[in-house]
This record gives structure tokens, sequence and C-alpha cells, in this order.
């Protein structure tokens, strides 16, 4: 009969051992938000500059690409700021910790939590949720086994929820502003022509097996006619189907549903008096002034 003292208690050693080290990592973890937050408090930031920085990254036309999604509500189509745009201005507005933590691995699901901290005026948005170990497909539900597999589905999942943290804690004067100026990137900064962006906006759908019969009723006139306004907003279309954002499905569908119908009367032809567009090539970048704030 063994005479050696428990020093645990009633656990064993190996679960003992592991939570002493979630307890040192939690408190390593507090020292480093309490040492953010000091150096917050210290090197607060200057609007007006992070401002300027956001206005001069969403110039980007690669940032613009993609700063932008689209989802039905009350049947219209309205966007909203990407995963990227939001990294992009809680990045760029400073003093922001944003990400997301993994608070319980079950058998079948994962219990997460997103979150956004303002450090220097200690406004914090979190969101907890359960994250199903499944892919949905056309064939149905088929469970994850791989790890990877499930690093990934709650990554993609976790990145969505903290979107939603960050445009809680970042003015929505200034998220709006990035928003306008995106969208005069995507109209004026682009000088690839647009009967090229036409059809590789077109090649881009097709990937979802959408004809351009379909984005002709979508639209509501014949491919050939879309505009820099319908191409943006095919733009974010695409990038929420790709994304697999919620409702994005309804977009699928009414495409489906459109190209069985004829386009408008008068979007059958463009009218003959209209005037060539104009030529960006040779004109400067476009820029949301800092006194529409």
């Amino acid at each position: 009969m063994s005479n050696e003292l428990n020093v645990f208690g009633g656990a064993s050693k190996e679960q003992s051992l592991a939570s002493v080290t979630a307890a040192m990592a939690t408190t390593r973890q507090a020292q480093e938000v309490q040492a953010a937050m000091i150096v917050a408090k210290r090197f607060p930031r200057d609007q007006n500059l992070s401002a300027e920085r956001i206005l001069t990254e969403c110039q980007r036309k690669t940032l613009a690409e993609s700063a932008l999604y689209a989802f039905p509500r009350g049947g219209s189509t309205v966007t909203g700021p990407s995963i990227r745009l939001a990294e992009s201005l809680a990045r760029n507005w400073g003093n922001i910790d944003s990400g997301y933590i993994v608070l319980e691995e079950r058998a079948n699901e994962s219990v997460v939590m997103a979150y956004a901290w303002d450090l220097e005026t200690n406004t914090r948005d979190s969101k907890v949720f359960n994250v199903p170990h499944k892919r949905d497909t056309k064939g149905g539900s088929v469970m994850l086994t791989d790890a990877r597999d499930i690093y990934e589905m709650v990554a993609n999942q976790a990145a969505r929820r903290k979107r939603s943290c960050i445009l809680a804690v970042i003015p929505g004067d200034v998220v709006d502003m990035a928003l306008r100026q995106c969208e005069i990137t995507l109209k004026s900064g682009n000088k690839v022509p647009i009967e090229e962006r036409i059809g590789n906006m077109v090649e881009r759908f097709a990937e979802f097996e959408v004809t351009p019969e379909q984005l002709r009723g979508f639209i509501g006139k014949n491919v050939e006619a879309f505009d820099e306004n319908d191409l943006v907003k095919l733009a974010s279309v695409y990038r929420s189907i790709k994304d697999g954002v919620v409702g994005s499905d309804y977009f699928l569908q009414k495409m489906r549903e459109s190209g069985q119908e004829p386009p408008a009367e008068n979007a059958e032809r463009e009218p003959e008096d209209k005037p060539a567009p104009k030529s960006n090539s040779g004109s400067r970048k476009q820029k949301v002034s800092l006194d529409d704030l």
C-alpha cells in the first residue's frame, strides 16, 4: 500500500497540472491586456490622423474590391463592410484589440467567443456562439472529423462575428466614410476597360452556375449595358456568396428566377444620344473629405 500523499486532492495529477497551466495562461493574458491598456492611455489616437490613414488605405484598389458585401433586407439589396474592411478599420483606427477564443471543445461542436476591445475608451463588444463540426453540402450535412477542417470552420464563423464586434466599437460615421471612399475607388480608380471588367464579372458568377441571362434579369438591363454602379453591386453580391454570408443564397435564387424574365423595355438598348463615358486613365484619385464626417 502506497503512503504517497496526494497533494492534488481527488483530482489526478494530469488534470491538476492542466488546471495550473490554464490558470497561468489566463494570468499572463490578463497582464498583457493591462499593459496594452496602459500604453493606449499614454498614447491615445489622433482621430483626424486615424481617419486619414483609413481614407488612404481605402484608395487601394485591392482593398476596395474586397471591402463590400451584400445582404438582403426587406426585398432589397443592402451593402455593408466586409471582414477585410473591418480589420483594416481596426488596424488604422488604433488601440483596438480584436480576435476570437475557443472556450470549449465538445464532441460535435466548439464554443467560441469573438470580441473587439477599444483599449483607450474601454469599450468592448463580444459574442459567444456554438460552431457545429459539420459542413452543409448539396447532398446534406457532413460531419467534420479532421482537425484542420474543424479549425477552418471555426475560424470562418468567428471572423464574421469579429467583424460585427469591430463595427460595434468604431464610430459609425467613420465606417460610412470608409465605405464611400471604397465605392469611389471602385468607380473612378479602375484603368481596366469596363467591357473587360464586365466579362470578368460574368466569368466569376459562372463559378456558381449563374448565366449572363440571369445576371441580366437580376440587374434589369442587358449585360453589355452594365455601368460602374452595376459592377459595384455585383461585386458585393459575389463577395457575399463566395464568403457564405448569411442570406447569400437569396441572391442565387433571385438570379435564377430573374433569368426567366425578360429585361425591362427601357433597358433593352441604350439611348443613341447617351454621351460616351469619360476615361479615368488620366484622372486623379478622388477622395472623401474629412469635412463629411
